[in-house]
């Protein structure tokens, strides 16, 4: 189907179900360009959505006298603890800091552990008000609580240089350098934003010179990716070949970082054949781009072209968040074609179920992702600015007022890190394919309720046969563990789950050496009586150090016995001509 036509037939019977960015339909154009012309505004937060959320808590709570009589109860008490901590009547503190800000020693002594107490119990009763209101929506009253948790951290005495004990002796230490300094950074990041530039001390990672540099080559490109095959590091190599699939909402360098944290480095290291997809930053002529595509040219392009390399082996496949998600409808695919293609299936951080997809479902519904709709309808486009906000906005007292504090009132840069610069380099998502992903996935969960259809067909993750190895992580903000977790209620074979410590990606990337972590491990084979996650948590073997070499076991343990010579570089039938050197040319765009 040519690119016009496939955007009209998105436009009157895609996901969305209204007319898309066409001529013929101007009425709804109308309606796509006024939603977009807000959201510029906003920064991609629907006012409807909200003003809905706070309309069915507000109306509830008027309806609910018990639930005044509660708060008002609170707010007396809370008073009386306040005015005899104040007093010195008792030392015990009414609220305990909750709040990292609130760490340092200075925040203990008076007048400043006053004001942190009465903010922590503001925080303490707005959180009271927004909570287990009678008749409120949950959806509805998680927006209002995140809303009304936002809004309060502005006035955290935290962000403020005369009630901020820390800043007031830096400044007295060093006669306001740190506020001149601060206001500098604070001009240097405005610059930045306003040019469209990184933030400072990006450019000391550079893909391909400080960061991604596993060496390797490029062996297939199509509209969508680029195909790297790594080179092989060891004389003999296992059998099977390693495709790694990571999410393209940012680049695919998280998994090659710096040599010493390198996932990729790592699988070589440990005599693997390893692939790895790079995807294509899409553009505005991209904005036709479904799932499907994704799902076609993406990961079935990278299966076929390793099987050219490699042939008549099996596929280890390891996919990264979204990349995760595309990897098991892939498998569910081939397996309901029986299609046995791939020796296993590893997922990093990647949910199959979203019903319950954690704080992230506070920007996703039936409203919100229409105002997401007029905005990509506009560009063709979702801008990485507008996930990467929503991200910060989820983390909001590290990522965003923690960070103002050490950088405008402290004066001091916070430290780069290869994995803070990977984070600030951002892609873009084409218009249907994050349409689909919203509606169909997060909004309607048709995978988990096996109404998800890939190229006309529908998959069911119980088709797949190939054991699973899966990861969560402990403080995932994005992909919760326990979401994670429900691949075991979806799928019909051996499954290896990990909880490993750490974040989203701190816990992906997890190399051994690396202080402090642990993670728990334990398998459950078909037929073995399903457990929730609790019950897993409370009987997994914890173990110390990085979960990196249980995989690479449970990788050996999957693998043929025998170990080959590397295969060659590049595809065969082209000659084993090689197009670029890793990491190739799609990472560096912008």
């Amino acid at each position: 189907m040519d690119t016009p036509r496939k955007l009209e037939q998105f436009a009157i019977d895609g996901v969305t179900g209204t007319p898309g960015h066409l001529a013929e339909n101007p009425f709804r154009a109308l309606d796509h360009a006024k939603e977009a012309w807000i959201a510029r505004a906003t920064g991609g937060l629907s006012p409807a959505a909200l003003a809905l959320a706070f309309a069915d808590w507000f109306i509830h709570l008027l309806a609910a006298p018990g639930k005044q009589w509660q708060l008002a109860a609170l707010t007396v008490d809370q008073a009386r603890q306040l005015f005899e901590y104040g007093c010195g009547a008792v030392r015990r503190e009414p609220a305990p800091p909750s709040d990292d800000r609130f760490r340092a020693s200075a925040w203990q002594t008076p007048p400043f552990c006053f004001w942190k107490q009465a903010f922590l119990l503001t925080e303490q009763w707005w959180s009271a008000a927004t909570h287990e209101t009678p008749g409120t929506t949950h959806h509805h009253e998680a927006v209002v609580s995140f809303a009304a948790r936002q809004w309060l951290d502005v006035f955290s005495p935290g962000n403020f240089p005369p009630t901020n004990p820390e800043v007031i002796q830096r400044t007295a230490a060093t006669f306001g350098a740190n506020l001149v300094l601060g206001t500098w950074n604070a001009l240097d990041d405005a610059w930045r934003v306003a040019n469209g530039q990184p933030p400072a001390g990006t450019q000391r990672f550079k893909p391909g010179v400080d960061v991604a540099v596993t060496p390797g080559n490029v062996v297939f490109r199509n509209h969508l990716i680029e195909l790297i095959q790594y080179r092989p590091s060891t004389a003999r190599v296992a059998a099977e070949p390693i495709l790694i699939v990571p999410a393209w909402i940012m680049k695919y360098y998280i998994l090659d970082l710096s040599p010493h944290n390198s996932l990729v480095r790592y699988l070589v290291g440990q005599g693997y054949t390893v692939f790895c997809i790079s995807w294509r930053n899409v553009g505005q002529e991209d904005r036709d781009l479904g799932l499907d595509d994704y799902l076609s040219l993406g990961v079935m392009a990278a299966l076929d072209a390793i099987s050219r390399i490699v042939p008549s082996r099996k596929i280890h496949a390891a996919g990264y968040c979204l990349g995760g998600t595309l990897l098991a409808i892939a498998a569910a695919e081939m397996a309901g074609r029986q299609e046995e293609r791939l020796a296993s299936i590893t997922l990093f951080a990647a949910q199959t179920d979203f019903s319950e997809p954690g704080e992230l479902q506070l920007f996703i519904d039936e409203s919100q992702v229409y105002f997401l709709e007029s905005l990509m309808w506009e560009r063709g486009y979702l801008g990485g600015d507008e996930m990467a906000g929503s991200f910060q906005l989820l983390q909001s007292n590290d990522l965003i007022w923690s960070r103002a504090v050490h950088d405008y009132l402290l004066g001091e840069r916070a430290p780069m890190s290869d994995l803070i610069a990977w984070n600030a380099d951002r892609t873009r998502m084409p218009y249907r394919m994050h349409s689909e992903y919203l509606r169909k996935l997060f909004l309607h969960n048709d995978l988990a309720s096996t109404r998800y259809e890939a190229n006309g067909r529908p998959v069911s993750l119980r088709n797949i046969r190939a054991p699973m190895f899966v990861v969560g992580t402990e403080r995932d903000h994005i992909a919760p563990w326990r979401s994670v977790y429900k691949i075991h209620y979806l799928s019909d074979t051996d499954v290896t789950f990990v909880l490993t410590s750490g974040g989203h990606n701190a816990g992906i990337v997890s190399e051994p050496g690396h202080p402090h972590r642990h993670y728990r491990v334990k398998s459950t084979a078909i037929g073995d009586i399903s457990v929730g996650p609790d019950e897993w948590l409370a009987c997994a073997e914890v173990r110390e150090g990085s979960w990196w070499t249980a995989w690479s076991e449970w990788l050996t343990a999957h693998c043929s016995a025998e170990h080959v010579a590397p295969p060659h570089i590049g595809l065969p039938d082209a000659g084993g001509h090689v197009i670029a050197d890793a990491p190739g040319t799609y990472v560096f765009q912008k």
